[in-house]
Formats: structure tokens, C-alpha cells, sequence
């Protein structure tokens, strides 16, 4: 099971007392505990500066014990976590007490922030202030800094990302959250070109109307026809295996489509088996071949062996080799790999197919596109996916937090990795703001144009 974890990471000034419950002992602990589990399983310990990585928990001991709070604690340890740039290892703060929901809503205000051409836009506001703050106005300063500047110094350091494009967005995503009573001193330049200056507080919202208003709630499987026999399929979720009941119940139908577009976007994750149970019926192959994965194995003898191996002992040598890449905590097991065999209760649906993909594609959901790699029929468009999956090892903190550390790699079968750079998009489409305000779906558009052309070869 993959599943995709959504947290906030972003704490401004403080400006309200807060508990300081955890004690000095359990926090230097919880600190050290982490620092163990990544020593012992994070799979890309290879990837990480291990001297720095080391020197930053050293400072750390003699700092995070004396945080005057335990959110000032967690937020350390988040902020440590998100060093090794992973997003399935995580820090996160207990869901009680004083460690409040973090939002965007400043009393009469509220804002929802995206990253449109990489630049922090206001996507949509409480509904008595879209006159006043015109949807499409653009941060430009927060807190006496450009915005990019003070994302980067203050918003990006505690977030766990594989990629650089969702850092990006959750940097921006997050600009402005916080708890009741951070302060914000915000510059806002409007559609217009005139700049307004706003000194905003943390308050609960109470109008609960926005603009634009939300969309409907997707539903976990939706159908749609369009012109010319195409059938469009949204799979937002592959966390729920009731979604394979709703899609067999319209399988008799779809069995009508010229084409096919499957969508997603809005999928992060879930059960990799789920997918591929609905992936099966759009190809012609009896066996789908995923993602290959491996694991560091840690042998304590092998280890202790290794101390005392030279590179030169390992030549022809396994037992040196294996010896010498333990000490340095590089052995990798590879799990068995083969092809699934699959069979359908149904006849299968192979025609010109269309995969939307956008940085929400997630986990399980990238796995799904793994599957679909090789199949010639299809064709991948939109962004590029998260890039992050795996299977995380879950471990309790000090004061009811947790933590997880990734301790499997997944690659495509031949080796090519998509973990930290995202599965890449055969025609790449990047929506415009006009395409948000007008509610225009570029993304789409263009798979009902590619597809009235696509033949099977």
C-alpha cells in the first residue's frame, strides 16, 4: 500500500504562548531516534551528505532541547527531516493539543495561493473581497522580502520533497499559512498593476463563501462521453478498491469507445494493485511489468567484516564486496522480478489512449504509469508526476507526533529512475493563468485533439 500524506511545514513568528510539554530528554530523543532510523533504512542514504547530515544533528543536540515550545520542536525536526529531500519521509506534528490546523484565513480574509509561470497567485478569495483583491493578483513581497526570496529562506526549508516543481508549488501553496495570531505584512500587486500593502493577522474566516466557488467534490471514479465515441475516465484515487467495482459496473458500456482518456491528475495514490486492476483492461498483453525495487540490507557481521576491507580486496571477491559495501551502508537487496500475469472477467478496451498526468499524480498512481510504459497505444500528457513513492517505515515521536523514513526504491523496470524527478509527460502542457480564471482545461483540450488523429500501430 502507497499513500501520499499532505502536511504543512510553515511556521512564521510566533506570537502567542504555546505549551512546552515534551521534556528536554524526550526531545533530544525523538531527535536521535530519527537520526537512528535514517542511518539504518532510509534506501537513499547514498544520496545524502553524510558529514553535513551528521554535523547538523550534532548541532542540533545542543540546541532543540531547550525549544521553547513543542511546535518550535517539531518544527526543528521537520525542518532536519527536510534535508534529505524525500517526500515519504517525513516529520509529523501530533493532531491535538496546540498543534492547530495551519490555514490561509486572516479574518476578513482568506486566500488561496498557486504557483501559475512560478509566480505566487491568488486563485481565489473569500467572496465579500474579489473586488478588493481581484482574482489573478500576484505576491510580490511578504514579511519585508520578494516572495521568492522569502520562500526560499523561510517556507522551502521545512518541506520533504523529491522534486524541485513540488517544492516549488508547496512553497508557494503554503506562502501564507500559519496559526492563530502569526502576522503577516504582505504586498499584493493586483491584475491592474497597482500594488496594495496588507498587514494581516491569523483568525478563523467565518464567511465561508468564496471566488470562485469550489468545484463539485470529485467523485473516487466519474465517466463522461465526448464527441466522436471517446470516453473519458477519472481515476482520483487508487486508496479506495471499491473503485474497481464502479469501473467494472461501466465496462459494458465503454466497450462502445473509439478512444479513451484516462485521467490522473488528481490521483495520489494508494494501492499499486488497484491500478493495475483497471489498467488490464486497456491493453492487449497478458503479462504488465512495474516498477523494480530494492532495499539496503543491513548484516551486522558483514558490517564489522567490512572495517576492515580495502576496494581492492573486493575484486572477484562477493564476500569482500558484500562485506565492504555493508560497512559503507550501500548493500542493496533486490526484490524477485517478474511480469504479472493478468486475466480479465471482460474483454479488453484497446484503442488510442490518452494518460493526463499533472504534479498531483502520485505514489501508486505513478506506479500505474509504469505499467502503461510500454504500451504504444498510449500517450502521456500534461506535467510531470510528483516523483515520489515507496514504502515508508512509521515510527511514534515524543508528544504523539510520528515520523516515517522510505526504505524502498522504486525505478522502471530497466533501471531509470523517476523517483525525484517525476515520470515525464510524452507532450508536456503548462496551464496559463487565462486557463485558470477561464476555467479552461488545456491539458484535456489537447488529448480530444491528439486523439482525433491517433491510430494504433
Amino acid at each position: 500500500m502507497k499513500k501520499l500524506f499532505s502536511f504543512l511545514l510553515l511556521f512564521p513568528l510566533l506570537v502567542f504562548a504555546q505549551s512546552n510539554k515534551i521534556s528536554k530528554a524526550d526531545k533530544l530523543f525523538g531527535l536521535s531516534k530519527f537520526w537512528q532510523e535514517v542511518n539504518y533504512n532510509f534506501v537513499y542514504l547514498d544520496k545524502v551528505d553524510r558529514p553535513k547530515f551528521d554535523s547538523t544533528y550534532k548541532a542540533l543536540l545542543t540546541t532543540i532541547g531547550d525549544t521553547k515550545s513543542d511546535f518550535e520542536y517539531y518544527r526543528e525536526l521537520q525542518k532536519f527531516c527536510a534535508t534529505l529531500k524525500d517526500g515519504h519521509t517525513n516529520v509529523f506534528m501530533p493532531s491535538t493539543g496546540d498543534f492547530e490546523t495551519m490555514t490561509t484565513m486572516f479574518g476578513d480574509y482568506r486566500f488561496f495561493v498557486e504557483n501559475i509561470g512560478g509566480k505566487a497567485v491568488i486563485v481565489r478569495v473569500n467572496l465579500s473581497k474579489k473586488n478588493e483583491i481581484p482574482v489573478g493578483s500576484e505576491i510580490i513581497e511578504v514579511n519585508g522580502k520578494p516572495t521568492a526570496k522569502y520562500i526560499a529562506e523561510d517556507v522551502e526549508p521545512y518541506i520533504a520533497s523529491s522534486t524541485a516543481h513540488i517544492l516549488k508549488n508547496a512553497g508557494i501553496n503554503q506562502l501564507l499559512q500559519g496559526r492563530n495570531g502569526d502576522n503577516y505584512l504582505v504586498k499584493i500587486k493586483k491584475p491592474n498593476g497597482n500594488v496594495v500593502t496588507l498587514n494581516l493577522t491569523h483568525k478563523r474566516t467565518e464567511e465561508k463563501e468564496v471566488f470562485p466557488a469550489f468545484d463539485a467534490e470529485q467523485n473516487l471514479f466519474e465517466l463522461k462521453w465526448y464527441p466522436n465515441d471517446v470516453a473519458y475516465i477519472a481515476l482520483n484515487s487508487f486508496g479506495d478498491k471499491k473503485i474497481n467495482e464502479l469501473f467494472l459496473q461501466k465496462l459494458p458500456e465503454l466497450y462502445k469507445a473509439k478512444s479513451v482518456i484516462i485521467d490522473l491528475r488528481n490521483n495520489g495514490g494508494g494501492s499499486t494493485n488497484i491500478g493495475r486492476d483497471i489498467l488490464k483492461y486497456f491493453t492487449a498483453d497478458s503479462v504488465l511489468y512495474g516498477s523494480k525495487s530494492i532495499t539496503r540490507l543491513n548484516t551486522s557481521a558483514f558490517k564489522a567484516w567490512g572495517y576492515y576491507a580495502k576496494p581492492e580486496d573486493t575484486v572477484g571477491n562477493s564476500w569482500s564486496k558484500k562485506a565492504l559495501l555493508t560497512y559503507q551502508d550501500k548493500f542493496m537487496h533486490e526484490f524477485d522480478y517478474s511480469g504479472t500475469k493478468i486475466e480479465t472477467e471482460g474483454k479488453r478496451i484497446v484503442v488510442p489512449t490518452a494518460i493526463l498526468i499533472g504534479n498531483n499524480t502520485a505514489s501508486a498512481a505513478e506506479d500505474f504509469l509504469i505499467y502503461a510504459d510500454n504500451q504504444k497505444h498510449m500517450k502521456k500528457i500534461g506535467q510531470p508526476t510528483y516523483g515520489s513513492t515507496g514504502q515508508p517505515l512509521s515510527f511514534e515521536m515524543p508528544g504523539g507526533g510520528s515520523a516515517r523514513i522510505c526504505t524502498k526504491k522504486d525505478t522502471y523496470p530497466n533501471g531509470k529512475e523517476f523517483v525525484g524527478y517525476g515520470i515525464m509527460p510524452d507532450i508536456e502542457i503548462t496551464p496559463s493563468l487565462n486557463d485558470y480564471l477561464k476555467k479552461n482545461d488545456p491539458t484535456l483540450n489537447k488529448a480530444l485533439s491528439y486523439l482525433k488523429t491517433a491510430k494504433i500501430n
